[in-house]
């Protein structure tokens, strides 16, 4: 059985789930509501503060949706409780970012700015400290749009091997690369 799947999912006291007709789960919480549809092979139980998902065979696609749609409610749950953040750090000289509302502003070494709508979903923050690298602030309560735009943010400006310039998220360790070397012998 996957070790995933198997695993109950516990919600946490202000969290309530409710599974409707054709397996729409819904999961509302203090922060927010979410919806996820689930596959129609697939059970989903609420018994009390626990969650389980099961599946009716062992076939190859039953495994796969079994430990996918588990993950994708732990997340819901996990979400609407507390929510999920990423940061970003913009490396390099001249590097900056700004927002107003829903609009990021960044001037990352290219001869125009660029901006960034983002969704309403998605609470938006920037700042910069004297000696820090700009950072990006991105604050949700579903994490797989968080980590898109996210990645769609870092994608203008990926982080390069030698110098290190461009979008990283933070904490990110990058691999370095040497340069050329100083002279023949």
């Amino acid at each position: 059985m996957s070790r995933i799947g198997k695993a109950p999912i516990s919600i946490p006291s202000g969290v309530e789930c409710k599974v409707g007709e054709n397996n729409i789960v819904q999961v509302k919480g203090p922060k927010g509501t979410l919806i996820q549809k689930v596959d129609r092979d697939i059970e989903i139980s609420v018994e009390g503060n626990t969650l389980t998902v099961s599946r009716p065979t062992e076939q190859k696609r039953h495994k796969a949706l079994h430990g996918l749609y588990r993950s994708l409610i732990s997340n819901m749950v996990v979400g609407v409780h507390e929510g999920f953040v990423r940061e970003l750090e913009l490396i390099g000289v001249g590097y900056r970012a700004s927002n107003t509302d829903q609009v990021l502003e960044l001037s990352i070494g290219y001869s125009h700015p660029i901006y960034v709508l983002l969704p309403n979903e998605i609470k938006l923050s920037t700042s910069q400290e004297k000696g820090q690298p700009p950072k990006v602030r991105l604050e949700s309560i579903d994490k797989q749009l968080i980590g898109q735009v996210a990645a769609k943010i870092r994608s203008l400006r990926k982080p390069e091997p030698y110098k290190g310039k461009g979008i990283k998220y933070s904490g990110e360790i990058l691999r370095r690369k040497a340069g050329k070397s100083a002279g023949k012998k």
